[in-house]
């Protein structure tokens, strides 16, 4: 299978903000710009893939600043990682007030995306093709968050497995905005 290099699939959507894009506090709405990331994935991602391709996770949603009403917004998306079906698209979001000439970084995430064929079942995708330094880092940096990922999985399994120290249960949340009505369930 022929691979691709990573601007083969790098693509970018630009969108002005609207009124009917704000939440209650009249900013965009976090789940529009989420809707826009997504598209943007499934392009990357599919123009990789030559299939069509599905979202299985979002790593990194972190809404730096807030976006204004009258912004120009583009999401700008590349594939950094592949795996045997999967491939993860990085995106960065910025947003542009054109009144002012300003811009400014609202978010970086990362979507995995699994490629499936006309039948629906998974298939296998092209290899990456890391023409520069930064396409290496992108993509080690990749396997670095899935590790993470994995390990973070594995730790919570265990803590859910093993939550029956009562006294450890009490000393984590000592100091947390909560009040233990259920401490006869707790043992103490």
């Amino acid at each position: 299978m022929k691979g691709h290099p990573v601007a083969y699939s790098r693509s970018v959507i630009t969108e002005l903000m609207v009124p009917s894009y704000t939440n209650f506090g009249g900013k965009v709405h976090g789940g529009t710009l989420m809707s826009l990331m997504d598209k943007l994935a499934y392009v990357c991602a599919s123009k990789h893939a030559g299939n069509y391709c599905v979202t299985v996770s979002v790593d990194n949603v972190q809404f730096l600043r807030p976006v204004e009403v009258g912004e120009v917004v583009s999401l700008m998306g590349s594939v950094n990682y592949v795996g045997k079906k999967s491939l993860v698209v990085g995106i960065k979001v910025v947003a542009e007030n054109l009144q002012e000439g300003a811009s400014k970084h609202t978010n970086t995430c990362y979507f995995t995306m699994v490629a499936k064929d006309a039948d629906g079942s998974t298939a296998e995708v092209p290899p990456l093709i890391l023409e520069s330094e930064e396409d290496v880092r992108r993509f080690c940096s990749a396997l670095q968050r899935r590790r993470i990922r994995e390990e973070g999985v594995a730790f919570m399994k265990d803590y859910k497995s093993a939550f029956t120290d009562h006294y450890a249960v009490a000393d984590l949340l000592s100091d947390e905005r909560c009040v233990l009505s259920i401490s006869d369930a707790l043992g103490s």
